[in-house]
């Protein structure tokens, strides 16, 4: 077991460079991404194997008697794991044909960084510590920075810039609880149900917080979102999605870490600090809803969808309560599944049609059916719409609120969380409307074909179709979840 978490951590870095080195790979374009699909192949039944050996710990490297890199499997983290890999590979096979005119030697440069941003991904679900999750964090910042600036234009240098900016001074915070978590707590371990017992001290309140703060840099938490909107247009496609739907969970994760794997739930309840996260992840919920509506660059918008969506998973984990802590697991899972097929019915769009704004799809749905029926499907589980897993991770993060004990609060959460559906039915829907029924004065005889080809479209129906399916089954998920939050309230 110790050599198989050491795989399913290393495995898609080594066979990145690996591919990328090769002699024999270097001008076959085709036979080069096909061996990208079969490494990440590979490594999703790696991290599957992994879950079967939770409890496994291994330690890398010892840097004094109280501080250790070590790996540590349980739920939480296998369940990132398995999700992170499943949507890297989907990504990767829809980038076969989007990426197909791309210079060649940049692509060769974009999958070798993509394959390493992984490892980088998987060793944060595995860490056993926070110094453990530190270094895995800053190497998927540092080697996400390549996929941001790929096409090397001014506007995607600057949104790279922003992107590194943004993130090294969240992950500056995140180093700052290092030091005083274990001069205060004498440990940065993570024990399930954390280890303060009892009140912690002020200074503990407001570091936790700044940590909070720090990590939500990643998953776009007000103030610290301003990255998201600037590096999801410039970047390609593949990587977009990837982007939204899976590092902006690593975000999510590191709070997960800190708030239920380090201080306790039980020691945060009631304190200024669950208040405070509360209210900002409740305006982050708003505010993304808003600027998404009124954004009319497609991309643009999805990535200010984004910054409310994951808000609701981080108000999820505010509430410190077993039902909203499922629904933000579960939410994690769906909104993943979710954005993934929204982004990349976007990068169809606009490798068929060269189009990016919203108000210039009106007819795409009689050009592009197959895509656009994707992108309903996925609109539909965005705003929550039963049996999607969007219906059911926000009903229970809804019942959790109720049950948090926050009053006002309690009630303000549901509320927003309804407004944020409504919004987002506002700016999602009118591509499906529009794009499906143009109107009378439309001229049909300007109309041609534009649907992608197979590699783009099953990933799409892949996607699709897991947005009905992870709602419909949704009971093993949730049996996870369930499992994981017992240990943890």
């Amino acid at each position: 077991m110790n050599l198989l978490v050491i795989l399913a951590v290393f495995w898609p870095a080594l066979s990145g460079l690996a591919i990328y080195l090769l002699p024999a790979l270097r001008e076959d374009r085709r036979l080069r991404g096909l061996c990208n699909c079969a490494a990440l192949g590979v490594e999703l039944a790696l991290t599957i194997g992994m879950c079967f050996g939770c409890g496994t710990e291994l330690v890398l490297l010892n840097l004094t008697p109280t501080l250790a890199v070590f790996f540590k499997v349980d739920t939480v983290g296998c369940l990132f794991a398995v999700l992170m890999s499943a949507m890297w590979l989907v990504g990767s096979v829809f980038a076969l044909e989007y990426m197909e005119h791309d210079d060649p030697a940049r692509e060769r440069l974009y999958q070798m960084f993509y394959m390493t941003v992984l490892s980088a991904l998987i060793g944060q679900c595995c860490a056993g510590s926070m110094i453990t999750l530190y270094v895995f964090y800053e190497l998927m910042t540092l080697l996400s920075v390549p996929m941001v600036v790929h096409e090397r234009t001014p506007q995607a240098v600057a949104a790279g810039s922003k992107y590194l900016i943004y993130s090294i001074f969240g992950a500056m915070l995140g180093l700052l609880g290092i030091f005083v978590f274990q001069n205060e707590l004498g440990t940065v371990n993570f024990v399930a149900g954390g280890v303060v017992n009892g009140t912690p001290s002020s200074l503990v309140l407001i570091i936790t917080f700044l940590v909070i703060l720090g990590f939500g840099t990643k998953a776009g938490m007000f103030p610290m979102h301003g990255w998201l909107p600037t590096a999801h247009p410039v970047a390609p496609a593949p990587a977009s999605a990837v982007l939204s739907g899976v590092i902006t969970k690593a975000g999510v994760l590191a709070i997960i870490r800190i708030i239920y794997f380090l201080i306790g739930a039980a020691a945060l309840r009631g304190t200024w600090v669950q208040t405070t996260f509360m209210c900002l992840t409740l305006f982050t919920v708003f505010m993304g809803s808003m600027l998404a509506y009124c954004e009319p660059l497609m991309k643009k918008r999805l990535a200010y969808s984004t910054v409310s969506q994951v808000s609701y998973v981080l108000f999820g984990l505010s509430c410190l309560t077993a039902d909203a802590f499922c629904g933000a697991l579960l939410h994690v899972v769906g909104h993943s599944v979710i954005k993934n097929t929204l982004f990349l019915c976007a990068g169809a769009i606009i490798h068929q049609t060269g189009k990016t704004y919203v108000r210039d799809l009106r007819a795409i749905g009689k050009q592009m059916p197959i895509v656009i029926w994707c992108w309903t499907i996925a609109s539909l589980g965005l705003i929550g719409i039963p049996p999607t897993m969007g219906f059911v991770s926000k009903w229970l993060l809804a019942t959790g609120s109720l049950a948090d004990g926050m009053g006002a609060l309690s009630i303000v959460g549901p509320v927003v969380l309804i407004i944020s559906a409504l919004l987002t039915a506002a700016y999602l829907l009118p591509v499906t409307i529009h794009g499906f029924f143009p109107g009378s004065d439309f001229d049909y005889s300007t109309l041609e074909k534009k649907e992608p080809g197979l590699k783009m479209l099953v990933p799409l129906c892949l996607l699709a179709a897991g947005v009905v399916l992870t709602g419909i089954f949704a009971q093993p998920l949730m049996n996870a979840a369930t499992q994981a939050a017992a240990a943890l309230l």
